[in-house]
């Protein structure tokens, strides 16, 4: 199994969630987050030196994570880059782990027995092909 975390805009969570569940990945975790890359340190360059206190801007993403069966993983990547990605400094980052262990606390069930990875009861996928959004 493994642990896929992604750190994605605000404004692209609702076509990634729907991407998401029209190949059956319909169970996963939802965080609101900030965070500093760097772009923020590029364009701040000059206030760093100006000021040394000074600290980045923090801007808010939100994550993505989902535990999954190996075999749906590279179809989970493409499914958010394809969706997340507006092809502006901040689209985001994608983490990828190896799951150790998994344990459903109401049952006590382990690993893929949990449900924790079950894809939804989509058989087959959509019959309209999705689309990108536009850049």
């Amino acid at each position: 199994m493994k642990w896929f975390s992604a750190v994605i805009r605000q404004s692209r969570l609702d076509d990634v969630v729907d991407a998401l569940d029209a190949i059956g990945i319909s169970r996963m975790t939802v965080t609101e987050v900030q965070g500093c890359g760097g772009q923020t340190r590029h364009a701040h360059a000059e206030e760093r030196e100006e000021y040394p206190e000074y600290r980045p801007k923090f801007v808010p993403h939100v994550q993505i994570e989902v535990a999954l069966p190996d075999e749906h993983l590279r179809e989970v990547i493409d499914t958010v880059r394809r969706f997340a990605r507006t092809g502006r400094i901040g689209d985001g980052k994608i983490i990828v782990s190896a799951l150790e262990s998994a344990v459903r606390i109401r049952t006590g069930n382990k690993g893929p027995g949990s449900n924790i990875a079950r894809r939804s009861r989509l058989a087959t996928p959509p019959t309209a092909p999705l689309r990108s959004p536009a850049n």
